[in-house]
């Protein structure tokens, strides 16, 4: 009953925040990630044009990365985990938000599911990004079905009614992956990071237990890891540097031309989930403003 009432109030005035943050006459754009640095790494050069022109973005982590270490976790594991994103937010200049689920045990409950209805609806979302429901890890693919079945509820007056329910269902999209089965990723949407790859990066780095501990260790590469700041810096945009792959080139015609999309060295690409609103190519050059 106290873990209730904790998460309660913990999202009551997360809402709080929220809410003086969004402001209807901007874009308003929620990315959720798993873990605190997954939205990050997912969508944080097309985050940091949004926020670079004056629109709110808000990055939200469903656990809050309480078992992903190797020497230290829990409690004081959750705390590191959350600086890091307060950081990486500071970086980014959005708004990051970890919620305090346990890491490796999220599950599409219904608890969940209204965590997200609620920031969702708060925030006045316009566009929602987040993981498709296919991935190697648990939290992922959770994360990914939990917005699935967020999608339509965010409308429905009588599903979480204390937080008033949004007049039109924003657009949902995944990020990019990698994953063939069941099916590939289809990059309907792609964005032109090539200048703020650097700032991307940078904000990832803030995650420092992360990005050069644990994940590191995982893969047997702790012993390679930069003592200096810009080495580290130089080391995680080498090992995180995402590929354009000919769908996402070919996406990136489409949008910027083919003059200007032989010159792009790095994007982000995006998949419209067909459980919300079904924009056209008009729509989506207004929601995303830095697409010329």
């Amino acid at each position: 009953m106290k873990k209730l009432i904790r998460n309660f109030f913990t999202l009551f005035f997360v809402l709080i925040a929220v809410s003086s943050y969004a402001q209807d006459d901007k874009i308003n754009v929620i990315v959720f990630g798993a873990h605190p640095d997954d939205a990050d790494a997912d969508a944080g050069g097309t985050a940091i044009k949004f926020a670079q022109m004056g629109h709110n973005v808000m990055f939200v982590a469903l656990t809050n990365g309480d078992a992903g270490h190797f020497s230290m976790g829990g409690g004081a594991l959750a705390r590191i985990r959350r600086a890091e994103a307060e950081e990486a937010g500071r970086r980014a200049g959005v708004k990051y938000v970890v919620l305090d689920n346990h890491d490796g045990e999220l599950m599409p409950t219904l608890h969940v599911r209204l965590q997200v209805i609620r920031l969702i609806r708060d925030w006045n979302a316009d566009v929602v990004v987040g993981p498709r429901p296919n991935d190697y890890h648990p939290d992922h693919r959770n994360c990914g079905i939990v917005l699935q079945d967020a999608a339509y509820m965010v409308i429905v007056p009588n599903v979480a009614p204390d937080t008033p329910p949004l007049k039109k269902n924003p657009i949902f999209l995944y990020a990019q992956d990698f994953f063939q089965k069941p099916n590939p990723f289809t990059p309907d949407i792609a964005v032109d990071i090539s200048d703020t790859y650097k700032q991307k990066i940078y904000t990832m780095a803030a995650h420092e237990s992360q990005h050069f501990e644990w994940l590191p260790w995982t893969s047997g590469r702790l012993d390679e890891i930069p003592e200096d700041e810009e080495d580290r810096l130089d080391y995680l945009a080498k090992y995180r540097k995402v590929r354009i792959t000919e769908e996402v080139r070919k996406s990136l015609v489409k949008w910027y031309g083919k003059d200007k999309a032989a010159l792009i060295t790095d994007a982000e690409a995006f998949e419209i989930c067909e459980y919300g609103r079904r924009p056209g190519d008009d729509e989506i050059r207004k929601l995303f403003p830095m697409i010329k």
